[in-house]
């Protein structure tokens, strides 16, 4: 896997997650999809793909006399890195506190996750220990 940062807001995530749904497109196309709607003008979209290509998350193709992006991360992999970053800011250096409320938090939306909580940090000690 190749090295990339994360989007940095919510507007390159959306971007980025336009062009998982396309596959590929121009800076025009994601634009009429996601910038117009939103009220963007057209030169945020393309700085927003532009930073997102610096990332290392998008690629470009010389299409005739345009450019066309894609994808370069899969979207699982970003969407785990995304989760791996929040629970780490989440629990902080002291992480006691913050994996009581989580327990908590999770319990309280819905109480059969507690036991799939459960099931999965059994699964994580098992692959730890290699059994």
């Amino acid at each position: 896997m190749e090295a990339f940062r994360l989007p940095a807001d919510d507007l390159e995530y959306a971007v980025l997650a336009t062009l998982w749904g396309l596959g590929s497109a121009t800076v025009r196309e994601v634009h009429g999809l996601l910038g117009e709607p939103d009220g963007l003008v057209y030169t945020t979209t393309a700085k927003v793909i532009d930073r997102l290509r610096g990332k290392g998350l998008i690629q470009r193709e010389r299409h005739g006399k345009a450019f066309v992006y894609r994808a370069r991360v899969a979207r699982e992999a970003v969407d785990r890195a995304r989760a791996q970053d929040t629970v780490s800011r989440l629990l902080g250096p002291r992480p006691h506190a913050a994996v009581a409320a989580l327990v908590n938090a999770v319990g309280a939306v819905d109480p059969q996750l507690i036991d799939e909580l459960e099931r999965a940090v059994a699964a994580h000690r098992r692959s730890k220990r290699g059994t």
